[in-house]
């Protein structure tokens, strides 16, 4: 099995590559027709949400840079 990649790309979609299962709020699974890397909307311009068909090319603008998140409360 292979370990679940998700990369934020700067003005675009969160990538997500190897193994792993996408569902609905009511746990329904998404079909995803045996892919292994999907790209999911971050800018809600997509058509085809939750997952991105590049809408956002020039209307979403975010510089995808790591950080360290507060401890936790």
């Amino acid at each position: 099995m292979s370990k679940t990649k998700i990369t934020v790309n700067s003005n675009g979609s969160l990538r997500i590559e190897g193994n792993f299962e996408i569902v609905d709020m009511t746990g329904a699974v998404y079909d995803l027709g045996g892919r292994e890397i999907v790209s999911l909307c971050r800018c809600g311009m997509s058509r085809n949400k939750p997952f991105c068909d590049g809408s956002h090319k020039g209307h979403f603008e975010h510089d995808a840079v790591a950080f360290n998140l507060p401890p936790k409360k």
